[in-house]
């Protein structure tokens, strides 16, 4: 399986405040890779690098084969780079099809709205009865699903998800994990994931990474990283 995102010794942060401390991780095509450790450590941070909402201060970021470290963002969402971010950033005012159709804002993606709006809806049946409902009115379940729903309709071919479980309750967090696994399975789509649950992260994902104070402290197979105890109780707490 070939690369379709590799990050190495990124390094960002905040004002004077750096955060990332030159982690390195891959992600293979076609692959669910999460990203776990406790919170406060980088991991949305991370994403946000990769994604350009935050400047590298250095280390290198590749995109299939590309260089795209210092590249704007919506330039790396032209190349199908897209982020669902937590907390949910919806348009309150606005119903369900209105923020799907704002998803739709790249020109490729333009093109293809019906489509997109049709894979959607057949992914989250809930959206589509919904569809001329206001965003802010959802539960949080039905509004975590438009988030991840609206950064569909960029048509991405990378969608990096952060903590899509955040706050939701147990039976809804099995809900949004077996979507995901149907972004992979039936989509065809690639996958960075952080999270805080970690049993569903680890259910879910192909290969984990372990960051802990803006490094990656371990990585493996889910299953390596299930078997192994010591990794598990020193970063994950379980």
């Amino acid at each position: 399986m070939n690369s379709m995102l590799s990050v190495e010794n990124l390094e960002s942060g905040y004002g004077p405040m750096q955060v990332l401390w030159k982690p390195s991780l891959e992600v293979k095509k076609g692959s669910i890779t999460s990203l776990l450790g406790p919170n406060g450590v980088g991991k949305s941070t991370l994403l946000l690098t990769v994604l350009g909402s935050v400047e590298p201060w250095g280390g290198k970021i590749m995109y299939e084969d590309e260089e795209v470290t210092y590249l704007p963002t919506h330039k790396k969402v032209d190349l199908g780079l897209t982020l669902a971010p937590e907390g949910k950033h919806l348009f309150g005012g606005m119903n369900v099809h209105e923020n799907l159709i704002m998803g739709a804002y790249r020109k490729e993606a333009g093109q293809n709205i019906n489509d997109s709006l049709e894979l959607v809806y057949s992914l989250f049946p809930i959206l589509k009865e919904r569809d001329r409902q206001g965003a802010g009115t959802l539960s949080g379940g039905q509004q975590q699903m438009l988030t991840i729903a609206r950064a569909l309709m960029t048509k991405p071919k990378l969608m990096m998800l952060d903590e899509p479980s955040q706050g939701l309750a147990p039976i809804l967090v099995g809900e949004v994990f077996e979507t995901i696994e149907k972004l992979q399975a039936e989509v065809g789509l690639t996958i960075l994931l952080v999270e805080q649950n970690v049993e569903a992260s680890l259910n879910a994902a192909d290969y984990v990474y372990i960051m802990h104070e803006g490094q990656i402290k371990a990585e493996g197979t889910a299953d390596e990283i299930k078997g192994s105890s010591d990794i598990r109780e020193v970063y994950l707490g379980i």
